[in-house]
């Protein structure tokens, strides 16, 4: 997450002091990545010092004002215009988890699959609800749609990822399943790989089903959406 450039975009609307700044970035997010005082002004300080925003006086409340320079705008035109780098990938937690428990001892690795796919599910659902919300808000207008669109955005975001983090899931419960009854047939009777064996069947297990056929795929409440 850039925040300095998050605070340059607010800074071309107008002088700001950093406790504003926070504010704002929380409305335009939905304070899906909160900030702290500190974090803003520890920005401010680094941007200022790159010749990015300035010291402009204060307000009536003694609060000191940064004012994005041109060399903020020209960073802040660069930001929009680069597209986000997606070859070096940021760690993923649930990769490294499911990784690390593939052939670990002890762990059911179904098991793990199935309580991160509800955690994961019930997260999509609380997103929707969001955006039911969001979208509300916009359609009854207000001095702050700009912030209800902008949040928006967010929550279709997240939802769109978390859904493909349940099709991921999916996948990987009938990938593991597959390779299990391929190698107990190979060695010519069942094995307890670190796939067990396969689950009562259900739309998102069964094989020969091909991936991914989530098991959320029937529950309205997963899918109420069509961004």
């Amino acid at each position: 997450m850039s925040i300095r450039h998050g605070l340059l975009a607010l800074l071309e609307h107008g002088p700001r002091y950093g406790s504003q700044l926070r504010s704002e970035f929380e409305s335009r997010t939905g304070a899906t990545w909160p900030l702290n005082v500190g974090q803003v002004y520890t920005t401010l300080n680094r941007l200022e010092r790159d010749g990015m925003v300035a010291l402009n006086g204060e307000d009536e409340a003694g609060h000191a004002l940064y004012v994005i320079t041109e060399a903020g705008r020209t960073e802040l035109k660069t930001w929009f215009e680069t597209p986000v780098d997606r070859s070096s990938p940021p760690r993923d937690e649930l990769a490294i988890k499911l990784a690390m428990a593939v052939g670990a001892c002890g762990v059911d690795i179904r098991a793990v699959i199935q309580s991160q796919r509800h955690h994961t599910v019930k997260a999509m659902q609380d997103y929707t609800r969001l955006k039911a919300q969001a979208l509300a808000a916009i359609e009854n207008g207000g001095s702050q749609e700009r912030d209800d669109v902008a949040w928006l955005l967010v929550l279709e975001q997240l939802i769109f990822q978390t859904e493909a983090e349940a099709r991921w899931l999916d996948h990987c419960e009938v990938r593991l399943i597959r390779l299990s009854a391929a190698a107990g047939r190979g060695a010519g009777h069942p094995t307890a790989a670190s796939a067990p064996a396969a689950p009562p069947q259900t739309p998102s297990s069964a094989p020969p089903a091909p991936p991914p056929a989530t098991s959320h795929s029937a529950s309205p409440s997963a899918h109420p959406w069509s961004p």
